[in-house]
């Protein structure tokens, strides 16, 4: 019996759902931190060998942790990421800008949760 305040969210199953999402934002944000090594490096001024490892290896962090999200702390380590990603502005400015980006879009993913699953 739900609670007369509560909605139900009209998902068959809204945990799959919910693990969709945050595994999708993971693989958008992978892929575009991929993607966006050469232009930053043409547009931005020179990005340094640790500024491009530390894209490969939260790139590499963030399919794992899309491949993991049926796990509780998979989204406490997206959100780790996120931090990670902005405090890589320290290596160049566009890592913030990036971090910006996505900590904004993975607040919202981690409200959608929120608001489907309570």
């Amino acid at each position: 019996m739900s609670t007369p305040d509560r909605k139900p969210s009209g998902l068959r199953n809204p945990e799959g759902a919910v693990r969709g999402l945050g595994a999708g934002t993971l693989i958008m944000e992978a892929v575009i931190l991929l993607l966006a090594i050469q232009p930053i490096r043409l547009l931005g001024g020179e990005l340094g060998p640790v500024a491009i490892g530390l894209v490969i290896t939260l790139t590499v962090a963030a399919i794992a942790l899309a491949g993991l999200m049926r796990r509780p702390w998979a989204w406490h380590g997206g959100s780790a990421l996120q931090i990670v990603l902005l405090a890589g502005g320290f290596l160049h400015w566009s890592l913030t800008a990036l971090g910006v980006i996505f900590g904004l879009v993975w607040l919202y993913a981690l409200h959608v949760r929120k608001t489907i699953l309570s």
